[in-house]
């Protein structure tokens, strides 16, 4: 029987409809699941027949999601400076995962979800890399951290020609690992069926991966799109087409495809994937640092589209900080639409509730509500780099301006603590940089 949890905070930003936020109130955890939010008083405690958590100068929050990650990217972090993207691929991301084997990925994965949890981000979107998929699926297992993932698919590849595998093996593949991992460990490990993007996958694994979608409900689509100018006009030139068009021309579109990046679409793109109510991924460190350019957020969410956030890889952003991301996603945006655009409340839905909407897990985390996951994270608002204000409408500007990881100091994923004040429940710092050192000069001996 799992401990029953009362978690007492300073106050609740729920990220519910209303924007809620509690003071005086605690969060009744038992297994898995939020069982109450309730008015606290000094004789809660006394009559819970569970574990107590006091928190008084800290705020709780849901635990951030985000929607366009690449943990097999994690130990070439600093090694792919200053390229555009297609030579960025071609002259160091594609021939690092071609060198990666079972144990150079499994610390890429082991460091990245260490990162990734002690900056308060719960649930991923991973995109896998060519090989040895199930071992980014046995650390997220382990890890405790809810996410979605699936192996990269390529069946074609001129960037990197040794870079690809047959269209048949890469399906047979993709369905025998989405058979053994979709809906694991009670749900919190799910499928994403990632082919790379057009220019890598040919017309048919795009399809036919799409199709493989049917035998796996709740499993989503998970690729690139118009990261580029080079890209785009690499497309056109092949295709006749843009990337968005392309891609509801094969009638690969819909609710349950997400589509990383969306810097550079056309009007017509825009109105295909509002019709089709297709997700963006909003990856705002990633396209600076690659000097791809700034997605015209403001207007995809006028249009209704549906957009979270993610910090991509850490080869192309350096950092997996939600904060990071939350943070340029506002301000890029204000001297082209407004000061008053993405105002911090809106960032922070985002990257909470917005981001299980797109992944269409609203019903189970995102927000602190009533019966959701206990997907949980404790930030200290109270330091002297924060907002003086004791004011309600202070807080969302706290967290998206003021905060960083290191204000992270609890974690909680499924009911289970995984970070506890600032340092991981599951992960050696050392051995992880250790190992990852290790791994990393092997791989550079392979190339």
């Amino acid at each position: 029987m799992s401990e029953k949890k009362l978690i007492i905070p300073k106050r609740i930003v729920c990220a519910d409809a209303n924007n809620s936020i509690l003071k005086n109130h605690s969060v009744e955890v038992s297994g898995s699941r939020i069982t109450a939010v309730k008015p606290f008083n000094k004789f809660s405690k006394k009559i819970f027949d569970g574990k107590v958590y006091e928190f008084p100068n800290l705020t709780l929050i849901p635990g951030f999601i985000q929607t366009h990650v690449h943990l097999c990217q994690t130990l070439f972090r600093g090694l792919a400076e200053d390229l555009p993207l297609l030579d960025w691929l071609k002259f160091k991301i594609f021939p690092f995962e071609n060198a990666l084997n079972k144990n150079s990925l499994r610390i890429s994965a082991k460091l990245g979800i260490n990162e990734l949890l002690l900056g308060g981000t719960t649930t991923i979107l991973d995109m896998g890399t060519l090989r040895n998929q199930e071992v980014v699926f046995e650390e997220l297992a382990d890890s405790g951290i809810r996410a979605f993932s699936g192996k990269c698919m390529i069946d074609q590849n001129e960037l990197l020609p040794v870079f690809k595998s047959d269209s048949r093996d890469e399906i047979n593949e993709t369905f025998k690992l989405a058979k053994n991992f979709h809906q694991n460990n009670d749900g919190r490990i799910n499928y994403a069926f990632a082919p790379r993007f057009v220019l890598s996958c040919s017309e048919g694994l795009l399809k036919e991966t799409k199709e493989l979608m049917k035998d796996f409900p709740g499993s989503l689509y998970h690729t690139h799109a118009s990261e580029n100018k080079n890209e785009t006009e690499e497309v056109r030139k092949i295709f006749n087409k843009e990337n968005v068009e392309y891609f509801d021309l094969i009638d690969v579109l819909d609710d349950h495809t997400i589509l990383a990046h969306c810097v550079h679409l056309s009007d017509n793109e825009i109105k295909i994937l509002k019709r089709k109510k297709v997700r963006i991924a909003h990856c705002p460190s990633a396209n600076l640092k690659l000097g791809s350019g700034i997605a015209p957020i403001p207007k995809y969410l006028k249009e209704g589209i549906q957009v979270s956030l993610g910090a991509d890889g850490a080869s192309c952003n350096n950092n997996l900080s939600m904060f990071m991301e939350m943070r340029l996603a506002s301000l890029i945006q204000k001297p082209v639409y407004g000061s008053e655009v993405l105002d911090a409340e809106t960032i922070f839905r985002l990257a909470t509730i917005e981001g299980a909407k797109s992944l269409h897990i609203q019903n189970e985390t995102g927000s602190i509500e009533l019966g959701k996951k206990a997907d949980l994270v404790l930030i200290n608002l109270d330091s002297s780099r924060h907002s003086l204000s004791e004011d309600d409408k202070d807080i969302y500007s706290d967290i998206v301006f003021a905060s960083s990881s290191q204000n992270i100091s609890d974690v909680m994923v499924d009911g289970k603590w995984l970070v506890r004040k600032g340092k991981s429940v599951n992960y050696d710092q050392e051995e992880l940089v250790g190992t990852g050192k290790s791994q990393l000069k092997k791989l550079l001996e392979r190339l």
